[in-house]
């Protein structure tokens, strides 16, 4: 999914996010952890979004998260936020991610 993930687990840094700052290139991703939900306010660039349960297990996928929107899962505890556009395609929720 992606080669190198940011780890964002302070209170600020999930806070701040991809807040001001450009696009992520493509094999690049932030994982705010721990965390359930997102806001997209003062972003300038949409996302895909992947939430994880705490067995590292998708439950939900949000492609193409636009600007100034709140995306949510129920039992999610980590978050992965990559540039709209760059997440694979054969990834669904169920699915076990490997975070190294």
């Amino acid at each position: 999914m992606a080669e190198e993930v940011e780890p964002a687990c302070t209170t600020w840094r999930r806070f701040m996010g991809l807040m001001g700052r450009e696009p992520l290139p493509s094999g690049r991703a932030l994982l705010l952890e721990p965390c359930s939900s997102i806001h997209m306010f003062f972003m300038k660039f949409a996302l895909d979004v992947v939430f994880l349960n705490g067995d590292d297990r998708v439950v939900r996928i949000v492609r193409g998260l636009a600007p100034w929107r709140i995306a949510s899962a129920r039992g999610s505890r980590k978050v992965v936020e990559m540039t709209a556009g760059t997440l694979c395609e054969d990834i669904s929720e169920g699915d076990e991610l490997q975070l190294e």
